[in-house]
């Protein structure tokens, strides 16, 4: 026992040493990782000053219906946005709340969902909305960008105005985007960092450029010209005009999110230098549409975007392949940040298991088949639809809102959690969740004109999470536990049974739950009831999912046996379990140790073989039509089970596609068993 305890605590040291290793690394600062920064975490809000303007102004009526202190107002509100929501909530604040080293918002509900079962709704209510946010992006910012090759003289004297075109362009981009992830991002990634920062530096030095036209716009830093705007006549959606201000802080949500592949120092660093080339574009923008304002206003709001047409006619046909370079990084990083969600809600048991590759070198470069195909039909769909970025920029910006506010929640369980003074904590909540529900309310009335998209998205996302959430509640609440010690005298007699034929030398059975001596009954009927399975060695695994994201260790108890091993893996939420890999290890190690019997095979590739052959048993649970519970809850069992046969791969999920795997069926009661009762007749 001592030395069983010994390996463990050295197992367990190990893994600290390379989890420090790794923060380590990400809290060095350096030039790489600022270049990686600028390259994975702000390609969403770097591509902001595309559209924002455009949709502040159009939203208002066009430039006609704006004034000089509705430019002031306009660009001090979006100065303001950008450093309450993004330098203080989330650069300051959210990354604080790191679970050792990783961010977003399913890694903040690992570290607080002890705190309270119902902080799984926000977690939920938050991941989805998220995740159709990483629908909308893709669509807003590819079209955006490919909208200004109008700018250009020679493309519109060919097509014109002609959408159909600007539709076919940014379609071909987006199908070779995500075809192009299942061969991972290693090369390209490489140009990510480079790029952005090149693009940074363009908006800033564009921005400078046109600021010399009107310097008088540097006074939209006083935060007096944002107050005034929201009550000014001249602002004709009064307050619900943050819906479209919003959409300058859409991405800061990803500076939370990305937190593990670059490292908060790096993001603290960085960001400054980004904060300051968007602002000086935004007030570029203010400034151009100061001097132009007065002008023939019919030409001007012809393909009218304040970013393109900012551009001195030299720098257009630049401006346009920096845009579309911008919005293919933005789109990409969205991408992947969705399947490192995914992938984070697997793990967690709130998404049904979806087959995991890793086509980088990295392990957090990871590619989901199933997603992919997901985003890119989503994605196609309302570029087809919506035709127009203006149109989509409607649908934009509503879901990210909802995010924004759950992880305000969360982030308040967190505080409490840290003993952080409460009074603290609740002022942070709700200032930040004021603002943010203001904006939510704000960008809420562009629901008719295409945020019910969005919304649509994330329920149909919202909906499978629920349904594979409860129905995991609802198999726990049948599972029946027997006690596993009782059965030890029968497993050892036909183990030596040698009547029996030999089933496998080891058979493993994967659990859901090992605590003390108690299994579940099922697994105990499979090996006598259903069908006598005589082996050398009878396994029972169960994978526990740590709050931590990279945890690697075992724990083992034989019961006192030879031919029993209970083992729990404790895997973190962003491990793959491949189960088959681990067996071989820990069999190696038990049989180092002298614990369990060495196997050798009289025939093998392999001279001198020592370890047997394996076979896995899966044992799948369907809801016995006996069993009498509600309708709802009948219903969530039963689409569990068939999302299940179409998305949800056990073997691929478990690395065992190369392993002999057997499934066996058993009936899931749940509640009371119906009562029938034939009535005995004459045969006749």
């Amino acid at each position: 026992m001592v030395h069983k305890k010994r390996i463990l605590y050295v197992k367990i040291q190990k893994e600290k040493k390379q989890l420090d290793k790794k923060n380590r690394q990400l809290s060095k600062v350096s030039l790489g990782g600022l270049l990686v920064a600028l390259g994975v975490v702000y390609g969403d809000i770097g591509t902001s000053p595309l559209y924002v303007m455009k949709a502040i102004v159009l939203g208002n009526g066009g430039l006609s219906e704006i004034s000089s202190d509705f430019i002031y107002g306009t660009v001090s509100l979006v100065f303001w946005t950008l450093t309450i929501l993004t330098s203080i909530k989330y650069v300051m604040i959210a990354l604080n709340a790191d679970n050792h080293g990783e961010g977003g918002i399913f890694s903040l509900y690992a570290l607080v969902r002890k705190k309270s079962k119902y902080l799984v709704i926000p977690a939920l209510i938050g991941g989805a909305t998220l995740l159709a946010d990483g629908v909308l992006t893709p669509a807003v910012t590819v079209t955006t960008a490919i909208e200004g090759l109008r700018g250009l003289p020679e493309f519109y004297d060919v097509f014109g105005t002609r959408q159909d075109v600007i539709i076919i362009i940014t379609l071909i981009i987006l199908l070779v985007l995500f075809y192009m992830q299942r061969f991972g991002t290693d090369l390209v990634g490489k140009f990510f960092g480079p790029a952005m920062m090149i693009w940074f530096t363009f908006l800033g030095l564009v921005g400078l450029y046109n600021m010399q036209v009107d310097w008088t716009v540097l006074r939209a830093i006083n935060p007096y010209y944002a107050v005034k705007l929201l009550f000014s006549p001249d602002n004709h959606l009064g307050v619900f005009i943050l819906g479209n201000v919003f959409l300058a802080t859409t991405g800061a949500e990803a500076l939370y999110s990305d937190m593990g592949h670059v490292g908060k120092i790096n993001i603290r660093i960085s960001w400054p230098f980004v904060k300051l080339c968007l602002v000086l574009n935004y007030f570029g923008q203010a400034a151009w549409l100061l001097s132009i304002k007065n002008g023939d206003v019919n030409q001007i709001m012809q393909n009218f975007n304040p970013f393109f047409q900012m551009l001195p006619h030299f720098l257009t046909g630049i401006g346009v392949i920096f845009a579309t370079i911008a919005a293919v990084i933005a789109s990409q990083a969205l991408i992947s940040g969705s399947f490192t969600l995914v992938s984070e809600a697997i793990k967690l048991k709130l998404l049904p298991r979806m087959q995991i590759m890793f086509p980088g070198k990295n392990i957090g470069q990871m590619y989901i088949p199933t997603i992919n195909l997901f985003l890119w039909i989503a994605c196609s769909i309302v570029v087809i639809v919506f035709q127009t970025a203006s149109n989509m920029e409607a649908a934009y910006g509503l879901s990210i809102t909802i995010t924004m506010l759950m992880t305000t929640v969360l982030l308040y369980a967190f505080m409490i959690n840290h003993k952080i003074p409460k009074i603290m904590a609740i002022v942070s909540a709700l200032f930040f969740g004021g603002i943010e529900t203001i904006f939510f309310i704000s960008s809420a009335t562009k629901f008719f004109h295409g945020g019910f998209v969005a919304i649509i998205i994330a329920l149909l996302i919202l909906s499978v999470m629920y349904i594979w959430y409860r129905s995991n509640q609802l198999q726990n609440q049948a599972l029946k536990e027997v006690d596993f010690k009782t059965y030890i005298p029968q497993l050892a007699a036909l183990r030596n049974d040698e009547t029996i034929p030999m089933y496998q030398t080891n058979v493993v059975f994967l659990v859901p739950k090992l605590d003390n001596n108690k299994i579940g009954q099922q697994y105990i009927y499979s090996i006598l009831d259903k069908r006598l399975k005589r082996a050398k060695v009878y396994w029972f695994v169960c994978v526990e999912v740590t709050d931590e994201p990279y945890t690697k260790s075992y724990s083992v108890d034989m019961m006192g046996t030879n031919f029993i091993v209970k083992i729990k893996l404790h895997l973190g939420f962003r491990v793959p379990q491949d189960i088959n890999v681990y067996i071989r290890q820990i069999i190696h190690d038990l049989m180092k140790q002298g614990r369990l019997e060495k196997q050798i095979q009289k025939y093998s590739l392999t001279p001198g073989r020592e370890v047997g052959d394996f076979r896995f048993i899966l044992v799948q649970e369907e809801i016995s039509v006996q069993t009498d519970i509600t309708k709802w809850n009948r219903q969530i069992l039963q689409t569990k089970s068939m999302i299940k046969r179409h998305l949800s791969s056990s073997e691929r999920w478990f690395g065992l596609e190369y392993s002999d795997v057997d499934y066996e069926t058993v009936p899931m009661v749940i509640g009371t068993i119906k009562k029938t009762r034939l009535t005995e007749r004459p045969f006749l």
